[in-house]
Order: C-alpha cells, then structure tokens, then sequence
C-alpha cells in the first residue's frame, strides 16, 4: 500500500474513539440532512441559502451547499469510518466557518447561541483527524 493511503487509513486508536466518530458522526449527517433535505425540521437547501446570505456567506446555495454536502456526506464517512481523516478535516474547517462567522460574537455558551456545541464538535473531528478512524472501521480494514 503506497505511504500516502496508508498514512491516510492507519489508525492507532481503540474502541473509545470508534464510539466518538459514530456518534459526531449520527450529529453531523442529521445536521447536513436539515441543510440539503430539510429533514428533522431543518429549512433545506433554499432555506438554507437564504440564511446563509443574510448573515453574509454568498453565493447562499453554493454556500448551503457546501455547507450540507460536507456535514452529511462526511457524517456518514465517520459513521461506517470510511476515508475519516479527510472527512473528520473537512468537517473542522465547516465547524471554524460556523463558529466564526455565526456563534464566536455570542460567547461560549449554548442558551446565548454560542459556540459551546461547535467547540466540543470541533474537538471530536480533531481527534479522529490525529488518531484516525479506530479499530471497528473500513479505514482499519482497509489497511489491514
């Protein structure tokens, strides 16, 4: 296996961070699936964009569409642990953009629409981003 896919699939981490990227990984394709799909009461795609252009991220569909695209494809990467690192990246810059531009002038907390939740998120996407996906995942039987 070439040195780049196999630095991309190899992963030291157990069970512990297996649990982690399911889980961020059920919030994050729940999440992009109420951007792209209007699920779970979210706005969908237009409702999105329209969002996105008030508060400045234009063009808004190609904005909620990048946006939903990488929530909901890379939370289903880190649910079956397929490809997670350059997923779990993707998902960090999503969650930088969103606590820049929406949550940071909040502070920290949840009830203020803070970036509490984007934070601990942020932390789980890093986590598998440097340990890689854990023992029960395609990456790891991929490079088995």
């Amino acid at each position: 296996m070439s040195t780049l896919i196999n630095r991309v699939l190899f992963t030291r981490a157990g069970y512990g961070l297996t649990v982690l990227r399911i889980f961020v990984g059920i919030i994050f394709a729940a999440h992009g699936s109420q951007k792209l799909f209007g699920w779970f009461g979210g706005g969908g795609l237009a409702g999105t964009a329209q969002w996105m252009e008030s508060i400045g991220l234009a063009p808004g569909y190609l904005m909620a569409s990048l946006a939903g695209g990488t929530e909901f494809f890379a939370g289903l990467a880190l649910i079956i642990g397929l490809l997670a690192r350059p997923a779990a990246l993707g998902l960090s810059f999503t969650l930088l953009v969103a606590i820049f531009s929406v949550h940071i002038s909040h502070g920290l907390f949840m009830a203020n629409n803070g970036y509490e939740f984007a934070l601990a998120l942020l932390g789980g996407t890093i986590a598998v981003l440097f340990e890689g996906a854990g023992k029960l995942s395609a990456d790891a039987a991929i490079a088995r």
